[in-house]
């Protein structure tokens, strides 16, 4: 053998040659390309990298993030994204939230504010309004870890006049790293956001008159934890302290967690009731070993005179001990669990066991009602109304007139009729079975919506060219009274620190016997509902 490749290579100064430029010519190519790919970028798609498992980075092309639950809405974001393509006037949307979650729940979550967003996009770019909106995902991995990759790119399609972003939504958890976020979008970047799910009231700037805010250019249409629990709070009236307990999670780095059970905390009047009940969770969905901290808690309150209890905790532990108390022998003692609009999507995380636990043996002896502040419910407006309407029944003694309806009510009405009617048409096309009990899709819709006012209104005031950043940041005040959002989830009248005024929250319960999320009434959390044009009152910011 050796005798073989001796006399065929090397035997001759010709074949020796010849060897050594065979060799050169692969060789010295495999040494500059193979060092280069070594340690080279691994991208899932194009401007997506992969990183620590994860596709990090923003895509408007449709790219799913190999998600099957949101395939199809994310090829309709493509589709009319390529529509516009040649349009002069356009502006980006990023939803930044993280794109890829594990469990079915929180998939089925991230299609709904995805369609919410998509929906919104669609309308808004057949109103006859410029400039027109692109809408493109921006993935900062789970737990928002990997968001300075993402931020840096916003940041750079934020100066690019091919891009104009002029706006950063999505936020869907109240995180340290989404704070962070949020933080160097709008100080050191100085692009618009608009917060439509985080409620922790550490991400929102404060309303007073002295004009300093930590995130300047930031606007919300969600209630903070402090809003929804003074909404709650108006709606039962009247709660003595002796009758309620906290149940908190303490795990770090979870503002959500945090802020909603300081605002659980505000003064009740009477006697002290139960101390607070802490646990620590491993995780946003990791329920360890809470199983046992939940019985223990059970047979706590038990021996207390509480029966509302409130839950500062994520959705996945707030089913587990709605669970633990039903399963704790208490001679008959009905509680009321109530916790903030983190459980929006609580029933996703039910099984069929976990309705019959909660419906009792008999179907008529239920322990526990589960009660929440939703950001929004599908039946809220027509229900509101005819309550509306039998208590001026009851006053005058007649039907009110169709004209005498209050708009906070009425307007709301007409926006969530026609979404119903854009998704029953699937006009903007097949987008995957759409979801409006869990108020993401209303949500997200409302803050696409919010964000379009504001791009519109910047447009008009700068003679038909694509407005600034700073253009668009500075309308979020103007967005009140005329120029009120008239969303599906009520109302949006901005402060001068851009959050919600006054905004209601739908206050919901799991209904065991539907084994849907069913709506119980309006809470405000100023006690009454928004002024009549929305005007937002002096003193507020």
């Amino acid at each position: 053998m050796l005798n073989f490749l001796y006399n065929t290579f090397w035997a001759t100064w010709i074949r020796k040659a010849c060897t050594v430029l065979v060799v050169l010519a692969v060789v010295v190519p495999l040494a500059i390309i193979v060092p280069g790919r070594i340690g080279a970028p691994d991208y899932c798609h194009e401007g997506v990298e992969r990183s620590a498992g994860e596709c990090i980075g923003v895509d408007g092309s449709g790219y799913d993030f190999g998600v099957r639950e949101i395939r199809q809405v994310a090829d309709a974001i493509g589709r009319e994204n390529e529509r516009i393509a040649g349009d002069p006037d356009i502006v980006s949307v990023a939803m930044m939230l993280p794109l890829q979650p594990k469990s079915g729940a929180e998939r089925a979550q991230l299609r709904s504010e995805l369609q919410g967003a998509y929906l919104a996009q669609y309308r808004a770019n057949r109103s006859e309004n410029k400039p027109l909106l692109r809408l493109v995902l921006a993935n900062p991995g789970a737990d928002y870890a990997q968001q300075e990759k993402v931020v840096d790119r916003l940041a750079a399609m934020a100066d690019s006049p091919r891009d104009n972003l002029r706006a950063v939504t999505g936020f869907n958890l109240s995180l340290d790293n989404t704070k962070k976020a949020v933080a160097r979008l709008t100080g050191e970047l100085r692009i618009p956001v608009l917060a439509s799910r985080v409620s922790a009231d550490e991400l929102a700037n404060p309303d007073d008159r002295s004009g300093r805010v930590p995130y300047p250019g930031l606007a919300r249409v969600i209630p903070t934890n402090r809003q929804q629990a003074a909404a709650l709070a108006n709606f039962h009236g009247g709660l003595r302290d002796a009758e309620t307990v906290l149940v908190k999670d303490l795990r770090p780095n979870d503002i959500y967690d945090e802020s909603l059970a300081k605002a659980f905390s505000r003064p009740e009047p009477g006697p002290p009731g139960p101390k607070d009940q802490p646990f620590t969770s491993p995780g946003i969905n990791d329920l360890g070993d809470t199983g046992n901290d939940f019985t223990s808690i059970g047979h706590n309150i038990c021996e207390s005179d509480a029966h509302v209890v409130y839950f500062a905790g994520r959705p996945a532990h707030l089913r587990l001990f709605a669970l633990k108390l039903a399963e704790v022998p208490c001679h008959g003692k009905k509680y009321t669990v109530v916790s903030g609009s983190g459980a929006a999507t609580l029933e996703r995380y039910m099984s069929p066991g976990d309705w019959e636990k909660l419906r009792g043996d008999d179907g008529a002896g239920a322990t526990i009602t589960v009660q929440y502040a939703a950001p929004g419910h599908p039946d809220a407006w027509d229900a509101s109304l005819r309550t509306w309407e039998k208590e001026r029944r009851a006053e005058t003694g007649k039907a009110p007139a169709a004209g005498d309806r209050p708009a906070y009510l009425t307007e709301p009405q007409g926006e969530l009729r026609e979404l119903r009617r854009l998704i029953e048409r699937q006009a903007g096309g097949d987008i995957g079975p759409v979801t409006l009990e869990d108020s993401r899709t209303m949500l997200v819709h409302d803050g696409v919506r919010t964000i379009a006012s504001a791009v519109f209104l910047a447009n008009a005031q700068a003679a038909g060219t694509v407005p600034r950043r700073d253009r668009v940041a500075a309308q979020w005040p103007r967005l009140e009274a005329r120029y009120r959002v008239r969303g599906t989830s009520g109302w949006i009248c901005l402060t001068n620190g851009g959050n919600a005024y006054d905004k209601p929250v739908a206050v919901v319960k799991l209904d065991p016997g539907t084994r849907r999320v069913a709506f119980v009434g309006l809470g405000w959390p100023e006690r009454k509902p928004q002024p009549a044009d929305c005007a937002v009152p002096s003193g507020t910011g």
